[in-house]
């Protein structure tokens, strides 16, 4: 590595008085040389800036050079060399004029703009000038118009671009048409006489006439101007003139004609570059019928080559073309090459065949298509089956051709792939379900077969709910249909759900007992009971049904009006459209949606926006198509430390008397399973220590911690940001966070107390991604070290930003990215948890028995073993809590204790504070009651125990989410002090935050 310690030298040298030109030349290079290996170099400024005036060429050329690098637009010394450069631009040397343009066009400064766009001008349009100082001065003005348009004049430049035009000189020609692109971009109207030149040069290069063989690139004529001149002509509304209409067809039919793939890497990139803009061309002058065939034709030729990046155009311009007349049904002749290309080994195919697919659905093909979706599903890329799903939900809802199909769409979706449905899609079935009544028993009965499955997803479970509840009375007839059985059915389902199911179950409960005349007490006391258990529940939601049902069921007669049938909801636009029409796309994408409002939808479905209720929750505000659902931000008002969040009835620490050594082996291993606490006790788990998991008023958005204000981006992520974090705390590789712009991948190796991830920054678009910032906030236990995060993204490129972490103490606490960047208009922000987490330091390890009671009876009592009572766990086989446990690097002894309902398991912590720290963990469950077991944990560092006793008993608990209305439970009891986390640690707002 190179040694900083010249640049004093450096810096005293360069301003000692007296130096030769040759000496300050000399220190001026150097300077530069110190600013290109990364240092700040806030000297000799003065000196470079002076060297611009001097005579000779070796002095003025590292005068601009270092000018141009080392000071930006607004710098005070460069209004010293306004005049110097003036003076070099309208001179006769050709050589200090290249060097003048040179730094001009460089730094593009406003008080350049203002002093010196005349002179520039003027050089452009000099005819005794040399073709190489006409071209840096094209490139200037350039560069000084996009920059300060409002500045620089060019009024009344029109046939003076149409001059420009006629120039001989390809080099000359190029420069002046990129800024001939610039000033049509902005004002179309007063450059109509540029546009027969434009045809006029773009035929002389598709005829190959007068071109030199340097501006030949593999045969092919120029192939950067031909793309400007065409990208020129693509901001003319229309042709009129049809001499220069049919000149211009001619060109673009021997373009289409000439164009076919080789084996030449390079040949076919500017080939095909070529090609590509002149289908652009071809789309925006709307051309004839035959052309644009021939277009569509030489498409579907490119979506079945070998070569992956021209199939890859192939379908991008297709999608492009669906917005011309009359071309929907030409592409459709290719339906099956595309259907083909979704099993394409290159994702991003696979994304452009998936959206061309849903841009050429129509009431036509919408059956085969969706049919071909929901095939592909099963197969799809994790990746891509949200996008998937939804859109094959759209095309369902708009082009269905009877209400079964759709139906039957729908369920199918949420049975291959429930996870990635949003609550959107099913509350649309339930609109279409209620509005219609020739549905309502088909919708029955189909629901009830996908309830019959020993696997149904939780989706299904509530769209069935809700649907038996209101309508199972119409299949009482029916064999196995009756209102006992149908109960029967959902009541299986009721372990398996969450929180947020329980309620809409639970008015199919009242639903069905009301129905069932005439009544059976049977199925009364069996529905009253259920009532009856809810009614103490700590969730809101939960407890407020359980009441009022029950109050209900009291009332006899009065029941039938209270719960009669939901009533028709009103018409509104199909909130699964307006994602379609609002979406966060790129180009090919949003000629696809364009094209989807332009259709007329089938008639079959009603369309309705409003929420289903009695049942069913109100729907969440979601982002723009193929993107998730984004986790509601709830501002937290309790920052209490994690000492004060434990509670008493849930996570309540109950002490652990010290044993004397007994001849039994298993002496304190086989104690009774006594579950404490008070007979009706309820679920605690509202505090902030678990509670921060899920919501609830304490509640912590699992995406980021920042005011609800500061969140608001309006670019929505792809897919849940939490579920991706919880998946990479188990895995080491894997997706972080991803938006239409953006793709942030993590892959992460660790040893011991050492860890090293890698953070993977991929731009997914054809413009780069500017003012990139990462800034790394730790928690106080960790100590991190992010490797320099680059200012800008290329586009299509993925840049590495090695990370280190070292672990040194045990702590629950959870470092955070804040992670920023621009696109376009759009400034994203946000703030991601690292799975830098408790259980990546562990490393299972076997203990045998002759090592393990020896060292479990040795640690007596707290703080060292820990007891806790866990009640809320969600109720899951022992089996299955097993592997669980094994996923977080805990190893399991089977055999250890006789207890065929217990489990015992054994890790090493490694910190740089504990070194490697052995962990004993035994687990009591009941076979009666899988909701609560006792969990008992020892190690010999205090803070391990009760960190890795927290953090086990968060991966077991269920959380319930409270609505925002409901009042916080009161706090509990001070449970054992532990140490206090500083209030201004950047992780102290992530305490409990994993799940």
């Amino acid at each position: 590595m190179w040694d900083p310690s010249p640049i004093p030298c450096i810096w005293v040298h360069i301003t000692l008085p007296g130096l030769s030109p040759y000496e300050k030349k000399k220190y001026v290079w150097k300077m530069l040389y110190i600013y290109m290996l990364g240092y700040d170099v806030d000297f000799g400024h003065m000196e470079a800036v002076s060297l611009i005036s001097a005579p000779k060429y070796p002095e003025k050329q590292v005068g601009y050079i270092v000018t141009s690098s080392l000071l930006n637009e607004n710098h005070d010394f460069l209004r010293l060399a306004i005049n110097t450069v003036r003076n070099d631009i309208i001179g006769r040397n050709e050589t200090f004029q290249c060097l003048a343009l040179t730094m001009v066009g460089n730094i593009g400064g406003r008080e350049f703009a203002e002093s010196l766009a005349p002179d520039v001008q003027k050089l452009l349009l000099s005819s005794s000038c040399r073709p190489l100082v006409r071209k840096k001065a094209a490139l200037c003005l350039l560069r000084l118009y996009r920059k300060n348009p409002d500045v620089v004049n060019v009024d009344g430049w029109a046939d003076r671009m149409a001059q420009l035009l006629d120039e001989r000189d390809l080099g000359v020609l190029t420069s002046s048409m990129s800024l001939l692109v610039a000033l049509v971009s902005n004002n179309h109207e007063a450059y109509w006489s540029c546009l027969p030149k434009c045809v006029k040069t773009l035929e002389r290069l598709a005829r190959n006439q007068d071109i030199p063989q340097e501006y030949t690139y593999y045969g092919i004529p120029s192939p950067w101007l031909q793309v400007k001149t065409m990208r020129a002509l693509q901001y003319f509304p229309t042709i009129e003139d049809p001499y220069t209409r049919r000149t211009l067809f001619e060109v673009l039919q021997r373009i289409l004609m000439g164009t076919d793939v080789v084996k030449n890497v390079n040949k076919n990139n500017a080939s095909h570059a070529v090609l590509f803009e002149a289908l652009a061309l071809v789309m925006h002058l709307d051309a004839e019928k035959e052309m644009m065939s021939q277009c569509v034709a030489l498409l579907g030729k490119f979506i079945a080559v070998r070569e992956p990046n021209i199939r890859y155009l192939g379908l991008e311009n297709m999608t492009r073309m669906l917005m011309v007349t009359d071309a929907q049904e030409i592409i459709k002749r290719h339906q099956a090459q595309i259907i083909t290309s979704l099993k394409d080994p290159d994702i991003s195919i696979r994304r452009r065949a998936l959206d061309l697919l849903y841009g050429m659905c129509d009431v036509t093909n919408a059956k085969d298509i969706v049919e071909e979706l929901l095939q592909y599903l099963s197969s799809a890329d994790f990746t891509m089956r949200e996008e998937l799903s939804l859109k094959a939900a759209i095309l369902a809802e708009k082009f269905a051709p009877d209400l079964s199909w759709y139906v039957d769409v729908i369920l199918q979706l949420i049975d291959k792939a429930g996870d990635f449905i949003s609550d959107d899609i099913w509350f649309r079935v339930v609109q279409f379900v209620t509005n219609n009544d020739d549905l309502q028993p088909y919708a029955a009965a189909k629901v009830k077969e996908y309830l019959e499955k020993p696997a149904v997803h939780e989706t299904m479970v509530k769209v069935s709910a809700y649907i038996l509840g209101e309508y199972s009375h119409l299949l009482a007839r029916r064999p196995g249909c009756s209102p006992k059985e149908i109960f029967v059915i959902l009541h299986e389902k009721l372990p398996t759900v969450s929180t947020t199911t329980i309620p809409i179950l639970l008015s199919a409960y009242a639903k069905i007992l009301m129905h069932t005349q005439p009544p059976d007490q049977e199925l009364q006391s069996q529905i009253w009971a259920i009532f009856n258990k809810y009614e103490s529940c700590i969730d809101a939601e939960i407890q407020q049904r359980a009441v009022e049902y029950f109050a209900l069921c009291q009332k006899g007669a009065a029941l039938m009006d209270i719960l009669a049938e939901m009533p028709k909801f009103p018409e509104r636009k199909s909130s699964l459209i307006k994602r379609a029409e609002y979406s966060e796309a790129d180009t090919a994408e949003q000629s696809a949606i364009k094209l989807r409002a332009q259709q007329q939808p089938s008639n079959a479905l009603v369309v309705t926006d409003q929420p289903p209720a009695n049942g069913a929750t109100s729907p969440v505000p979601v982002g723009p198509l193929s993107l998730a659902m984004v986790p509601s931000m709830i501002t937290t008002e309790d920052h209490t430390s994690t000492d004060q969040a434990l509670s008493q009835q849930n996570g309540s620490l109950t002490k652990v008397d010290p044993q004397h050594p007994s001849a039994d082996l298993l002496g304190d291993l086989l104690g009774p399973l006594a579950i404490e606490g008070p007979p009706g006790a309820t679920v605690q788990s509202e505090h902030n220590a678990v509670s921060r998991l899920e919501g609830g008023p304490d509640a912590v958005d699992g995406s980021a911690i920042v005011p609800v204000e500061e969140q608001r981006n309006t670019v929505q992520p792809i897919g849940n940001i939490a579920e991706r974090f919880h998946a990479l705390c188990l895995k080491d590789s894997g997706v972080l966070y991803e938006d239409p712009y953006i793709q942030i991948g993590i892959k992460a190796e660790w040893r011991a107390h050492h860890g090293r991830l890698v953070l993977f920054l991929g731009n997914k678009n054809t413009a780069p991604l500017v003012s990139v910032q990462a800034l790394m906030l730790p928690p106080a236990h960790l100590k991190m070290e992010l490797s320099l995060v680059p200012d800008t993204i290329p586009p299509r490129a993925q840049v590495q930003c090695p990370l280190e972490v070292v672990n040194l103490r045990p702590s629950r606490d959870v470092a955070v990215l804040d992670f920023s960047y621009k696109f376009g208009t759009n400034m994203v922000n946000v703030k991601l948890r690292l799975p830098a987490v408790l259980n990546k330091f562990l490393q299972p390890i076997p203990v045998p028995a002759e090592e393990f009671f020896p060292q479990w009876r040795s640690l007596s009592g707290p703080p060292l073993k820990l007891q806790e009572v866990v009640r809320g766990v969600r109720p899951m086989p022992l089996p299955e809590m097993a592997n669980l446990l094994n996923s977080f690097r805990l190893m399991i002894s089977p055999g250890l204790d006789p207890n065929p309902n217990n489990l015992v398991a054994s890790t090493t912590f490694y910190s740089e504070s504990t070194h490697a720290m052995l962990c004993l963990i035994r687990i009591e469950t009941d076979p009666a009651d899988r909701t609560q077991l006792r969990m008992t944990l020892a190690s010999g560092d205090p803070t391990l125990t009760f960190e890795l006793k927290e953090f086990i008993k968060e991966q077991l608990i269920s959380i319930p989410t409270a609505p925002p209305q409901s009042p916080a439970p009161a706090p509990p009891p001070a449970a054992q002090a532990t140490p206090q986390i500083p209030p201004n640690d950047p992780a102290a707002l992530l305490a409990g935050l994993l799940s």
